[in-house]
């Protein structure tokens, strides 16, 4: 909402929106527990999910409430903004539902790659929310945060390389070894990075463009460390850097449009 050129939607606009962004993620999240708890039964990180230990019986009731609370949540932002917006909310909680978790998590490498189009949704959300039409602003900012989720994610796997492994789960590190998935991890930052500074032609000001500059130079800097030490310290070095990029990213979005309109 904030980089899109155009009034921004009211208060209450825009409190329901982020609500049902929100809502959306919960429902895939939630959805991805279910439908993945045999997996997380075989990895250390999850096997405290309550689906695994029992404290949640799996049953039909669940999927129907999942699907219950993203429709709750479309409804809202349609009412709230509009149908384009609300489209973009269902489209990003079935990419992760969906597309990421049933079809490509347990098939394919690519799983974290085109489960990243989430994300990206999220913001294109938020924007049409301003304007259906969208902007270059708004879809270079969809575009950086496509890029953004597979290095992020890929640290995560590298660091967590056994566990996924042992679940049988195809993240890149496992397929591929360490090296390269560093090596794929920093081609997408390279090219994210110049990405977002990218508004800076279209009318964002200073302080999104510092907020970018530091964030990405920090990003890339930990990524080529991860090239020349793929292990696990560089990789959850990697990972909390890729977490400070976009958190500055988008602060710096927000208070830019504060403070310059």
């Amino acid at each position: 909402m904030a980089i899109m050129p155009g009034t921004m939607p009211g208060g209450w606009q825009a409190f329901l929106l982020a609500l049902a962004v929100l809502a959306s993620s919960a429902a895939a999240g939630a959805f991805n527990q279910y439908a993945e708890r045999d997996l997380d039964a075989r990895m250390a990180r999850t096997a405290t999910r309550p689906f695994v230990t029992g404290a949640f019986a799996p049953s039909l009731l669940w999927p129907l409430l999942i699907v219950a609370m993203l429709a709750a949540a479309v409804a809202v932002a349609a009412v709230a903004t509009n149908v384009v917006a609300a489209l973009y909310v269902f489209l990003g909680a079935v990419t992760y539902g969906v597309i990421y978790t049933v079809w490509l998590k347990r098939r394919s490498w690519l799983n974290i790659v085109i489960g990243g189009l989430a994300g990206s949704f999220a913001v294109l959300a938020g924007a049409a929310a301003v304007d259906p039409g969208l902007s270059p602003q708004a879809i270079i900012l969809a575009v950086v945060l496509f890029l953004w989720t597979p290095p992020h994610f890929w640290s995560l796997a590298i660091a967590l390389k056994d566990d996924y492994a042992a679940a049988g789960v195809p993240m890149l590190p496992v397929v591929a070894g360490n090296k390269v998935a560093a090596v794929a991890s920093l081609a997408h930052t390279a090219i994210l990075v110049p990405l977002s500074l990218l508004p800076l032609i279209y009318g964002m000001n200073w302080i999104y463009g510092i907020c970018a500059g530091v964030g990405g130079a920090l990003f890339l800097v930990r990524n080529v460390q991860l090239v020349q030490f793929p292990d696990k310290p560089h990789a959850l070095t990697n990972f909390k850097a890729s977490l400070v990029q976009v958190s500055l990213l988008l602060v710096g979005t927000i208070v830019d449009k504060l403070l310059f309109g």
